[in-house]
């Protein structure tokens, strides 16, 4: 499957939640539960709304402790919790780390969480072993950014109490979401650059936030002169962490379902939505690849040969390549491209450095396209690999598992035997 993502009013991590709920609304009480086993406690109340703007029907992702400033707010849409507007997300901006909180009365207490002791709770939570990793990966995109922009280490980075149940319920629900979808690939269209100022315990700090701008290098941008804040730094990580393309992708495509995720703010002119396509892969799944590339004239073959098995073996590697070829003064030189998954790819460029002799790699995000596998081992011990292609399926065994045979037609009448039996008993 395919998620495409459509920002027509921008993206915050509530919006995200109402799109894909939208989407698939049997998997609100999964959502539920993991927002307790997520450690919330039974005063926070997460619910999906069916909401309306008079143009587009859709969703609500309304979350609230009951008895708080926050839940009268919700109540009283134009009552002002903080000095300024958001372009959409919850009526108080909880997607800042500390750095960005907002101001309140002076009798408000400010009370902060470090990342490094949130991390530790979620990874002492009993939400699934899947949810837990991606609601930490979001969480530490957040993290990592405040850090670089507001010059501390990562770990010191603290988030706004006040904020904190509600970031954890966005992330937690959205990571739900993310991993209950389990699609192989997502895009997003162009962002809306939005317009103004966001007021901050720092002062005044220009919209795209700077945390924001971080998260999304590399994304696309156009201005449709709306004001405000368009896309929040928790909508931000999330878009970092699932790594979309640009556009929806190869075609064909078979759309499947839509959602409608709205946000709290009225848009002049428009709708505040993110909308979500879900797509049906006819024959073959595409998703996204890190590439990495550079050539080494200056390391042993066997030194080379011993760097790149530890390069293989690492858990983010999909695939790795050496080939032959001439580099500058006509020396030969060793040409290396490493597959990764997107997630991976910084940390294998680090791999990378400190396992050759390189001084520079080249690394980009690609689309791929693969063909529906599925693994089998045969009554003779045989691992066969079985893909369904266009034409028909095909069957290819593992050559290790048949290396024992003692001649070239042992061997090729053993793999020959467990491809057919694979594609007679093909599951």
């Amino acid at each position: 499957m395919h998620i495409h993502l459509d920002a027509v009013g921008g993206v915050a991590g509530d919006m995200f939640v109402a799109a894909l709920l939208d989407a698939w609304p049997d998997l609100s009480a999964v959502v539920q539960d993991n927002l307790r086993l997520a450690g919330l406690q039974e005063d926070v109340h997460a619910n999906l709304l069916p909401h309306d703007d008079g143009v587009l029907t859709g969703s609500r992702f309304d979350v609230h402790k009951a008895g708080s400033e926050q839940a009268h707010a919700k109540t009283h849409p134009h009552g002002h919790v903080h000095g300024h507007s958001h372009g959409h997300g919850h009526d108080h901006h909880h997607d800042h780390a500390d750095d960005h909180h907002h101001h309140h009365d002076e009798h408000h207490h400010h009370h902060h969480t470090h990342w490094r002791d949130l991390r530790a709770m979620l990874e002492g939570s009993r939400l699934p072993a899947k949810v837990k990793r991606i609601a930490i990966a979001i969480f530490h995109e957040l993290a990592q950014a405040e850090a670089a922009v507001h010059g501390k280490q990562v770990d010191t980075v603290a988030f706004h109490e006040v904020g904190n149940w509600d970031s954890i319920a966005d992330i937690v629900a959205a990571a739900t979401l993310i991993e209950a979808a389990g699609a192989a690939s997502w895009s997003v269209g162009s962002l809306p650059l939005g317009r103004g100022w966001v007021e901050t315990d720092h002062g005044r700090l220009p919209v795209p936030a700077p945390a924001t701008t971080l998260l999304l290098r590399g994304f696309a941008f156009h201005d449709d002169g709306r004001h405000g804040e368009r896309v929040t730094p928790t909508g931000a990580a999330i878009l970092r962490y699932i790594a979309p393309s640009t556009g929806i992708g190869p075609s064909p495509r078979m759309l499947e379902r839509t959602g409608i995720g709205f946000g709290t703010r009225r848009l002049p002119g428009m709708s505040n939505v993110l909308r979500v396509l879900a797509f049906k892969d006819e024959d073959t799944v595409h998703e996204q690849v890190g590439v990495i590339q550079f050539e080494i004239d200056d390391q042993t073959g066997e030194d080379l040969a011993v760097a790149l098995d530890h390069i293989r073996a690492d858990d983010g590697v999909i695939d790795v390549v050496q080939t032959p070829a001439f580099g500058k003064k006509g020396r030969m030189v060793a040409s290396i491209q490493i597959l990764t998954r997107p997630e991976a790819l910084d940390a294998t460029a680090a791999l990378c450095f400190r396992q050759t002799t390189t001084l520079g790699l080249r690394s980009r995000i690609e689309a791929r396209s693969v063909l529906p596998r599925k693994a089998m081992t045969t009554a003779e011990g045989v691992r066969v690999k079985l893909a369904d292609r266009p034409g028909g399926p095909t069957a290819k065994a593992e050559m290790d598992d048949a290396d024992h045979q003692e001649s070239h037609k042992a061997r090729a009448e053993l793999r020959h035997r467990a491809e057919s039996q694979a594609l007679e008993t093909k599951p």
